[in-house]
């Protein structure tokens, strides 16, 4: 398999595995039991792994999201509970899910191994997400240390595309209402924006960017190794019952 068929194989379902746990009874439950409701987890949870950083550094790094939106859950959050202690709680929570669902096997093994070589060869530089979610401890099971890369994974094409809108010139706004018009409300806009002819050219862009980037960080991957990434991916997938 090459670079260029990793990217597009595994794109969608990288997306869909990592962010499986983010609502699911079980991290619920485990934001609860530090003071957290749903939302205020996600928040701190996920970007936590940057530390005790400002509100408007966790816009930056997420994109897309109102920011008066991120003030409000990621200030009223850390004042219950630290940055980081929350990510490693919210990924512990994600272990949690995966183990629930996915089996133990040589295909996750492989991909494991895989995915580690890919994560240990990425420049993280202007990649703050993912270079946080990189310095969180890997876990020894082979299920969590596989669910750990694809949410690790899911994050560096996210922070990829991020800088490509931003370099496409296109609003990080913009571009989610473009991509997810039903969650414009969610991410705490109150009216959605005009989208122009230019900002479909801007948005291609971006998309022929982030996979040009994704493949080229994929090829230091054998074709063997690319395809055991590949299996691991619809191996999880299919555990998950997610596409």
């Amino acid at each position: 398999m090459t670079p260029e068929e990793l990217c597009t194989t595994t794109a969608a379902p990288i997306g869909t595995i990592g962010a499986h746990f983010y609502f699911q009874p079980e991290t619920l439950a485990a934001g609860k039991e530090i003071g957290l409701d749903g939302f205020r987890f996600y928040i701190l949870g996920r970007g936590g792994v940057m530390g005790d950083v400002d509100n408007a550094v966790v816009q930056s790094a997420f994109g897309y999201f109102d920011p008066a939106l991120i003030e409000r859950m990621w200030d009223s959050a850390r004042e219950r509970v630290p940055a980081r202690e929350a990510a490693a709680a919210y990924l512990e929570a994600s272990y949690t899910v995966a183990r629930s669902t996915v089996a133990a096997s040589p295909t996750l093994e492989a991909f494991v191994d895989a995915a580690a070589k890919v994560v240990a060869n990425v420049d993280r530089s202007g990649l703050p997400l993912f270079a946080g979610y990189a310095s969180m401890p890997v876990p020894d099971d082979t299920v969590a240390a596989a669910y750990h890369y694809a949410v690790l994974l899911r994050e560096l094409r996210g922070s990829v595309h991020l800088a490509s809108v931003a370099a496409a010139g296109l609003h990080s706004r913009v571009a989610h209402q473009m991509r997810r018009p039903d969650m414009v409300e969610f991410f705490g806009w109150t009216e959605e924006l005009d989208v122009v002819d230019e900002h479909h050219d801007r948005r291609a862009r971006a998309d022929e960017m982030t996979d040009d980037a994704m493949t080229q960080i994929y090829s230091v991957l054998s074709a063997d190794e690319a395809a055991a990434f590949a299996v691991g991916v619809e191996e999880m997938a299919q555990a998950l019952e997610v596409t």
